[in-house]
C-alpha cells in the first residue's frame, strides 16, 4: 500500500504509549503508515477495564497480535508492540527506550474516562496511580536514558475547566501583569489556571506540572495536547481491514457524547442528554487527532524552549443543539436526564486553536455524512449492543442518582 501523500519532514522511531486504545491505535496505524518505524507499548488495560465493566466495544476488536499481523499484511509495514505497565515497570520501561532510542514518544498511556474516575474511592485511587506514575516514570526515563526525546503527550481541554471568564481560553499560557510592592507592574506568562471537574481531569492538570518541571530541569522537549472530545471512529488506516477496526465505545463511562448519540439514535434508544442540555464542549474528529499528533511531531519545540501546548479542537458545540441534530437527522427521540456531573447547568466556551492552524491543519467540522458514517457502524454491529450499559451511572457525589432515562420528553 502506497503511503499516504502527506509531505513528512523526516522518517522517526517512534514509541507510541497506549498504542492499543480509542486514540491510540489509529495513531499508529496513521504514523507507520507515514513511514515512521512505530513500536507500541501497552499492558492492554483498557481490555481489562472491559472485563471489569462486563461493556465491550460495539465494534469486534481483535486481540494485539492479529491487529499487528492484519497491518503488516494490508501495509507491508510492521509495528513493534511490549505489552508492559509503564506506571509500575519502570526498569522495563528503562530498557525499552534504551533498545529502541526514539526521536518521540507519543503519550496516550493514561486511564481517559471522566465517569470511571469517579465511579468510587478505588476508582479514583487507579486513576490517580495510574496515571500520574505513567506520566512520571516517561518523563524519568527520558532523562535516565540520556536521548534526547521529544515527547507528545495527548491532554484534555477539560483542564481549562468550562468557563471562559468572557475571554477566548488561551492555548496554554495566560499573560498576565502583576504590581510589585514598590508599584512597578511586571509582566509576567504562566499556565492558564486549571479547573478540573473530575479526578480524570485534576490528572491531566497534575501532568502539566510534571511536564513544566522537567522542561525546566531538564530541558525535556514537550508537546502537550489538549484535546476536545473525540467523536467518529474509523480512519483511513483502520477501514482497510475488518481485524484493524476502531473502538466504539457506547457504554455510560467511556463512550464519547457525540457518538454516544449517534449510536443511541441508530438503536432507537433515546438521545439522552444530561441535565439542561445547556453545557457548551470543545470537539475533533479521530481524523484530526491523528493529523495533529503528526503535526505535533513535526513541529518540535526546541531544548531550551518551554513546554509547547496546543489546543487540539476544531468547534464547539452545546450538547443540546447536537441532540437535536442527531434527531433531525435520524429520527430519534430526545430524552432529558438527570445529570450525573457536578457541573453549571449551562456554560460558554471559547478556545483559540491558532497554533494547529498555522502549522497546516484543514479541521474536519461536523458533517452529515461523517454522521451518517459513525450511524452505519452502529447499525451493522448493533446486535452487540446491551442496552442496560448506556445509561450513565457514575455520580459525582453520593447524594447524585445515575441519568437514566424515564420516560421521553420534549424540552
Amino acid at each position: 500500500m502506497d503511503v499516504e501523500n502527506k509531505q513528512v519532514k523526516s522518517y522517526k522511531k517512534i514509541v507510541v504509549l497506549g498504542g492499543d486504545g480509542f486514540c491510540g491505535w489509529p495513531t499508529s496505524l496513521y504514523l507507520s503508515n507515514l513511514g515512521h518505524d512505530v513500536v507500541i507499548i501497552d499492558n492492554l488495560s483498557r481490555r481489562n477495564i472491559d472485563n471489569e465493566l462486563e461493556a465491550e466495544s460495539l465494534t469486534p476488536i481483535q486481540p494485539m497480535g492479529i491487529r499487528l499481523t492484519a497491518w503488516e499484511e494490508v501495509s507491508e509495514k510492521k509495528i513493534g508492540f511490549y505489552n508492559i505497565d509503564i506506571a509500575v515497570e519502570y526498569d522495563e520501561l528503562l530498557q525499552i527506550i534504551n533498545k529502541e532510542q526514539p526521536n518521540v514518544i507519543v503519550h496516550f498511556a493514561e486511564q481517559r474516562s471522566a465517569p470511571y474516575s469517579m465511579k468510587s474511592p478505588k476508582h479514583k485511587r487507579y486513576t490517580v496511580n495510574n496515571n500520574l506514575n505513567a506520566t512520571h516514570n516517561v518523563l524519568c526515563a527520558i532523562v535516565d536514558s540520556g536521548f534526547d526525546i521529544h515527547l507528545v503527550h495527548l491532554g484534555t481541554m477539560g483542564v481549562y475547566g468550562y468557563g471562559t471568564a468572557g475571554m477566548k481560553i488561551p492555548e496554554g499560557y495566560l499573560d498576565i501583569e502583576v504590581q510589585t510592592e514598590t508599584g512597578e507592574r511586571v509582566e509576567q506568562q504562566i499556565l492558564y489556571p486549571t479547573n478540573p471537574g473530575s479526578i480524570y481531569h485534576m490528572t491531566k492538570s497534575q501532568d502539566q506540572l510534571l511536564f513544566h518541571y522537567y522542561n525546566k530541569n531538564d530541558n525535556v522537549r514537550i508537546t502537550d495536547l489538549h484535546q476536545g472530545i473525540v467523536w467518529g471512529t474509523n480512519t483511513r488506516e483502520t477501514k482497510l481491514d475488518e481485524r484493524l477496526i476502531n473502538r466504539f465505545d457506547y457504554d455510560g463511562d467511556y463512550g464519547t457524547v457525540l457518538n454516544r448519540f449517534l449510536m443511541q439514535a441508530s438503536i432507537g434508544y433515546p438521545i439522552t442528554v444530561h441535565g439542561t442540555g445547556g453545557q457548551t464542549r470543545a470537539f475533533i474528529h479521530i481524523q484530526d487527532t491523528v493529523r495533529c499528533i503528526q503535526l505535533a511531531i513535526e513541529n518540535p519545540p526546541h531544548r531550551e524552549e518551554k513546554v509547547m501546548i496546543f489546543n487540539q479542537m476544531t468547534e464547539t458545540h452545546q450538547i443540546n443543539d447536537l441532540a437535536r441534530l442527531v434527531s433531525e437527522i435520524t429520527g430519534g427521540e430526545v430524552a432529558y436526564v438527570s445529570n450525573p456531573r457536578k457541573e453549571a447547568a449551562e456554560n460558554d466556551l471559547h478556545v483559540e486553536n491558532n497554533l494547529f492552524l498555522s502549522k497546516g491543519l484543514e479541521p474536519v467540522t461536523l458533517d452529515e455524512g461523517l454522521f451518517q458514517e459513525v450511524t452505519d457502524v452502529a447499525k451493522k454491529y448493533k446486535h452487540r449492543a446491551d442496552e442496560s450499559k448506556i445509561p450513565a451511572k457514575s455520580t459525582w457525589t453520593k447524594e447524585q442518582q445515575p441519568g437514566i432515562p424515564r420516560g421521553l420528553t420534549n424540552k
